[in-house]
């Protein structure tokens, strides 16, 4: 009888792990590449400058605020390009709508903070790789934090994903790719 309770019990704790959700970004906006709406409006670019659109699900107990980044580590920079850092978004909200990046910070929920890009300003700053430099990789991560971040309004989106790092619970990515 010992050895069937024990045999039960292994059993719900394989097919509980094997089917615990996972937490997960997804977008509606994005198909793999990045669309003339989140192409940039400037640096020889002609898009909308649009962030795009974001939801994530499963989120880890425990998550007190959720941050948002895009980073393009093909950038000619020598160091990447971080192009949105958005943090402190509430633990109740699981989505972006389309353009929450925008320089004047009113499509993001309340307490939420655009960080500076490497634009020098706060909010998304959509893709533009150089002509012919092939296909950039466009990383979008939701972070589930375990706090909210204290931050100085002029922090640098590297220092502000610094913290991120040591303030996060787990982690969630898509991949978009984009080229002239």
């Amino acid at each position: 009888m010992k050895k069937i309770v024990v045999t039960l019990l292994v059993t719900v704790a394989i097919i509980s792990a094997a089917t615990a959700q996972t937490f997960t970004l997804k977008s509606n906006d994005l198909g793999g590449q990045m669309t003339q709406k989140q192409f940039a409006n400037g640096f020889g670019c002609t898009g909308g400058n649009m962030s795009p659109e974001l939801h994530w699900e499963n989120a880890p107990a425990g998550t007190q605020a959720f941050a948002v980044t895009m980073y393009d580590k093909d950038a000619p920079t020598g160091s990447g390009f971080w192009h949105w850092v958005v943090y402190n978004i509430p633990a109740n909200v699981m989505s972006l709508k389309a353009d929450a990046g925008n320089f004047s910070g009113k499509n993001l929920p309340d307490s939420a903070v655009n960080g500076g890009n490497d634009g020098n300003a706060p909010g998304f700053i959509g893709a533009c790789p150089p002509v012919g430099d092939g296909p950039h990789q466009y990383l979008i991560t939701v972070y589930a934090l375990k706090s909210k971040l204290k931050l100085d309004k002029n922090a640098s989106a590297a220092y502000i994903g610094f913290m991120i790092h040591f303030n996060a619970l787990d982690q969630a990515s898509i991949v978009a790719y984009g080229k002239r």
